[in-house]
């Protein structure tokens, strides 16, 4: 089985077979690191952008990636398409389970897999189509369990240009405790990620005063004017004392998060948690490197809005989220809203007036 980074998918055996022609091969060189486990497990960037850019260095990658190929192939439906080969090796035996992050343009008609071969050319694994078809460039992880698996593919309908990065990494286990009466999350933490994947609750759930309710799990395309926002609405019988808007965003301009407007009024922008700048998912955009550069996350992040009491009433409420000014369109999914009443429990402090 293939384990997605936040859900587990399951497969079927039989899969359909490509017939291709090899594009061209590329082996890597090695990168100048000492021997040992330690470096033999070093994670790999594989850029897979067919026109790099002329000043790029010659790629390198750890030794256990021994080359990175490009083929043209054929479905059984007779529609082209390219299949990006990485063949693998295990530095060792406790190295079992290897995580892929795919970078690409998230295209509704060009959403790629990633399929696992032994040494025989057998079929181990088969991911299932990555992303969501959002239009915008995105990211997607997979966890793949390397016994008996030579060789990795991207495959990909189409010329192959919407491919832009891979990057591996060996994973380890260790055993994780979480609080019994907690809310289970599956939380297998991503590379420079600051945060889960957002969970949202199928129903409203209430926890010491705090009531929690999904405005819709699906992903929403959005844009910078009203007539692409996304739009939500909610109800409440009694006023709360704190409310907080939570989502997660596809692809945002760092410097320009989502605005949110709640019953006609603007908020301001979200706050967004932005992984670690090392994440390969940062891509930066200019007219001129000294006027500057501006960063897109090309993945998903989370966002949140504390709204002020004052903007909702008793009765029927309607947020709006547009993508910030200037910046891309994107999509938010997980939407949710938090409301916390008056607990018998809580802890409030009574200041005197002066």
């Amino acid at each position: 089985m293939l384990v997605r980074v936040v859900a587990l998918i399951y497969f079927l055996g039989a899969t359909s077979s490509l017939l291709g022609q090899e594009a061209f091969s590329n082996g890597l060189p090695r990168s100048d690191q000492s021997s040992g486990a330690q470096s033999a497990a070093q994670s790999a960037w594989i850029d897979l952008r067919q026109h790099p850019r002329a000043a790029s260095r010659p790629q390198s990658a750890p030794d256990w990636v021994e080359a990175v190929n490009m083929t043209s192939a054929t479905g059984v439906d007779g529609a082209p398409r390219t299949v990006f080969r990485i063949r693998v090796s295990r530095p060792g035996n406790d190295y079992r389970i290897v995580f892929f992050r795919l970078f690409f343009d998230d295209e509704a008609n060009a959403r790629p897999e990633i399929v696992a071969w032994d040494e025989l050319g057998s079929q181990v694994l088969r991911s299932g189509e990555l992303g969501t078809g959002i239009g915008l460039p995105s990211s997607d992880s997979v966890m793949i369990p390397m016994n008996q698996v030579s060789t990795l593919d991207v495959e990909v309908p189409g010329d192959g240009k919407t491919i832009r990065a891979a990057y591996l990494d060996w994973m380890t286990s260790s055993e994780v405790v979480h609080p019994v009466n907690a809310e289970h999350r599956d939380i297998i933490p991503e590379p420079f990620s600051s945060m889960p994947p957002l969970h949202s609750p199928e129903q409203d759930v209430e926890h010491f005063g705090t009531v929690t309710a999904t405005l819709a799990k699906e992903t929403i395309p959005m844009g910078s004017d009203a007539a692409h926002a996304a739009v939500f609405q909610f109800g409440i019988e009694e006023q709360p004392l704190l409310a907080l808007m939570t989502f997660e965003v596809a692809s945002p301009r760092i410097d320009s998060p989502p605005e949110v407007y709640v019953n006609g009024e603007d908020l301001g922008p979200a706050s967004i948690s932005l992984p670690d700048l090392a994440d390969p998912a940062y891509r930066g955009q200019s007219e001129s490197l000294l006027k500057g550069m501006n960063f897109q996350y090309t993945g998903w992040v989370r966002a949140q809005k504390l709204v002020p009491v004052g903007n909702l009433k008793v009765g029927t409420n309607e947020v709006i989220i547009l993508s910030g000014a200037g910046g891309p369109a994107s999509a938010v999914r997980g939407t949710q809203v938090q409301l916390k009443y008056p607990w018998e429990k809580s802890d409030y402090l009574l200041q005197p007036t002066h």
